[in-house]
């Protein structure tokens, strides 16, 4: 870890890290999930989902670069490559094999609510670390993660 003169004991850091490092390996793979579904939806609504699913992508990115700078700060290092978040990723495998757009719905719906759920345990998981900028971080993230699934849980509803 780096010196940092931030008032969160050490101990309590290194949680936090690895909590953050986590959700960080997660956000990549749920960004890549998304652009997965971006290059291969086919069907009637290709245009709308095409573009939805990079919003998707697009509107992840920055929450992803929040966790991580959020881990520097707490003097951590960001693991945030692509082999990293493949190996480190606790969000189910997306199927490669899927281009109707109802299925990419599913499959993408299924990954934000799983990466919402696992942000909004860590925030009561920081909080009880004593963290409470990390807990805001990840309400922030959690808000941002439902209004996405809304979007894209949409089109399958009725």
């Amino acid at each position: 870890m780096h010196n940092t003169k931030i008032d969160i004991p050490k101990d309590a850091r290194e949680k936090l890290i690895a909590i953050l490092n986590q959700r960080l390996a997660d956000a990549a793979d749920l960004k890549s999930q998304a652009k997965q579904a971006h290059w291969n939806v086919k069907g009637m609504s290709f245009i709308a989902l095409h573009e939805l699913f990079d919003r998707v992508a697009t509107e992840v990115d920055p929450m992803a670069d929040d966790i991580a700078e959020r881990i520097t700060s707490l003097g951590g290092t960001a693991l945030g490559t692509v082999r990293v978040a493949a190996q480190n990723s606790e969000l189910s495998e997306y199927p490669l094999e899927i281009s109707d757009g109802s299925d990419h719905v599913d499959a993408l719906s299924t990954a934000l609510a799983d990466f919402g759920r696992r942000v909004r345990a860590d925030i009561d998981r920081t909080d009880e670390l004593g963290d409470k900028d990390t807990a805001d971080l990840f309400t922030g993230v959690s808000r941002n993660i439902d209004k996405l699934l809304w979007f894209v849980e949409a089109h399958q509803q009725n």
